[in-house]
């Protein structure tokens, strides 16, 4: 072993059992500057990747926001069929496949790698110079493709977002039955009754108020048909979900629903996720906003940066969560790791960090890859909408099963 921590290949069992007592003591250090300077901590390269993550999120809105001193330039490439939005939305798609590509790269680098004294972990979590060097490098390539090749991978990206959002829709919802299972156990029912009550109020109470807030906001007439459809259609999920919720268990119930005599915090935290799905319906004739978005203020530029954040924060999330997708393994080892395990599945993260890649291309330029759309405006348009509805819909279809 180096003095950075890396496994050389050929370093022996005294290597490897060298690094598993490394990684030990570095899980141990409280300080965030003690695991930080150890370059092969698999926990603190979740943050390099994220932050890699971000810079590519704040390039490409760059691109699309502020790409047009490069225009020259790129046309002189020959890039982009002299079109005036080459930097909009498809500077977002090319920046996009430059993550996407390093992203890939390291699944393909690290699927599979379940041992700390696998060469693949320090691949993994360290060599940070080289891996920021490919990143920036295949970023840059991306730029010299041809149009055709970048709206290729536009198409792609929609399949790819999908699969993203499919991902972290069972993230969540795994998420949010642990806890409620958590809190209910006899260990901890007493213990968290009240907590559970304040909460499954507080996530039914912000419910209702989206709701209501949701109708004065995209329904100022009778003639917003569709919107009124989505919002009261969310309430009559929210209904749903709470039934299903409270029905007492029998066989018959039990062969069909899976979240039966589930109590109020469940379904009062997929309310929240629900309303937050459906929170913006589309139709600028039928937005009471509208006219204030068409100008730039502060209240735009904070929900914009947001949602870039909560875009970030999700992949982050979703992407250490690969254990909600190996329920039948974990049971079966009743949960315990051993010592020289991967703390998480390197390739499902760098798998789930790919399709945010395309997920965030297609947030930023509202999943239609023929046009940008305004400055500071994120998921935005009919087809972001009917993601967004579609999205929720099914997240009550996979809670209730």
């Amino acid at each position: 072993m180096d003095a950075a921590g890396v496994v050389l290949p050929g370093g022996g069992s005294g290597s490897a059992s060298s690094r598993i007592e490394r990684n030990n003591a570095v899980l141990k250090d409280p300080s965030w500057f003690g695991q930080f300077r150890n370059g092969s901590n698999p926990w603190m390269a979740r943050y390099v990747y994220a932050l890699i993550f971000l810079s590519a999120n704040l390039l490409a809105w760059a691109a699309r926001d502020y790409g047009g001193s490069a225009l020259t330039e790129m046309e002189r490439l020959k890039v982009c069929d002299g079109k005036s939005d080459c930097l909009g939305a498809e500077g977002v798609l090319r920046v996009s496949l430059g993550c996407f590509v390093f992203f890939i790269l390291m699944f393909l680098l690290t699927v599979g790698t379940s041992k700390l004294q696998d060469p693949r972990d320090a691949w993994h979590s360290g060599w940070w110079s080289a891996k920021i060097a490919i990143w920036v490098g295949v970023t840059l390539l991306a730029f010299l493709l041809p149009s055709t090749i970048v709206r290729i991978y536009g198409e792609i990206a929609h399949f790819g977002a999908g699969v993203f959002l499919l991902i972290q829709l069972v993230s969540v919802i795994s998420f949010i039955t642990w806890i409620n299972d958590r809190c209910l156990s006899e260990k901890n029912a007493e213990r968290c009754h009240i907590h559970v009550m304040v909460v499954a109020t507080g996530s039914y109470v912000i419910s209702l108020v989206g709701i209501i807030m949701m109708f004065i906001w995209y329904t100022p007439d009778p003639s917003c048909l569709l919107n009124i459809f989505f919002i009261t259609w969310s309430l009559v999920l929210l209904q749903l979900m709470t039934s299903v919720s409270l029905h007492p268990k029998d066989a018959e119930t039990c062969s069909f629903f899976a979240q039966i005599n589930a109590g109020f915090l469940a379904p009062g935290l997929m309310g929240l996720y629900v309303v937050f799905l459906c929170c913006e319906p589309a139709g600028e004739s039928c937005n009471r906003k509208a006219e204030a978005s068409q100008r730039t203020d502060w209240l735009t530029i904070i929900s914009f940066v947001i949602g870039l954040l909560a875009i970030v924060i999700a992949t982050f999330s979703t992407g250490i969560d690969s254990q909600c997708f190996q329920k039948s393994e974990t049971q079966g080892g009743g949960g315990e790791k051993e010592e020289d395990e991967v703390p998480y599945g390197y390739g499902f993260f760098h798998f789930v960090f790919a399709t945010g890649a395309m997920y965030f291309a297609m947030l930023l330029i509202g999943w239609n890859t023929h046009h940008a759309i305004k400055k500071w405006t994120i998921d935005v348009g009919w087809t972001s909408a009917w993601v967004r509805i579609v999205n929720e819909w099914l997240a009550v279809c996979v809670y209730s099963k």
